[in-house]
């Protein structure tokens, strides 16, 4: 069997993210993904698949897609601030209001990047049968 035979197919990304976004497993759909707000479970509940799907690439995708999503955010926020009250910007509220978003805004976002960068990860490391169905990743190190 090759080894495109050997792996499940993959759901499309729009609605891995869309699953991500409800903090569920980007392939399947279950869940939930969470053991904390900072902490994700190691496996999805449902189908088993694994929330790290390389070593060390959940922590810098999902800080990544933190950091892009957080000032997104932000950024959209201000600028709606400052078109809709435009010409009498509160710029105390933008300056102070800004810091804080800026602060605060990757704490409440953190999960939902993590399960962002899981379902782009999921086509860098697609799941296999073997994986599914309970056994480690393919070239890990890790125990199941």
């Amino acid at each position: 069997m090759s080894e495109k035979e050997s792996r499940p197919a993959l759901p499309p990304l729009a609605l891995r993210l869309a699953r991500a976004a409800r903090l569920r497993c980007p392939f399947c759909g279950g869940g939930p993904l969470l053991e904390s707000w900072f902490r994700l479970r190691p496996r999805c509940p449902v189908c088993h698949v694994h929330t790290a799907r390389a070593e060390d690439d959940l922590t810098l995708g999902g800080m990544m897609f933190n950091l892009v999503i957080a000032e997104g955010f932000l950024v959209l926020l201000l600028v709606g601030v400052m078109i809709a009250t435009w010409p009498d910007v509160p710029w105390n509220l933008v300056q102070f209001g800004g810091v804080a978003m800026m602060v605060a805004a990757p704490f409440l976002l953190f999960p939902f990047s993590k399960a962002t960068w899981m379902a782009f990860d999921l086509m860098l490391h697609p799941p296999t049968h073997e994986e599914l169905a309970g056994g480690p990743l393919p070239g890990s190190k890790r125990a199941a």
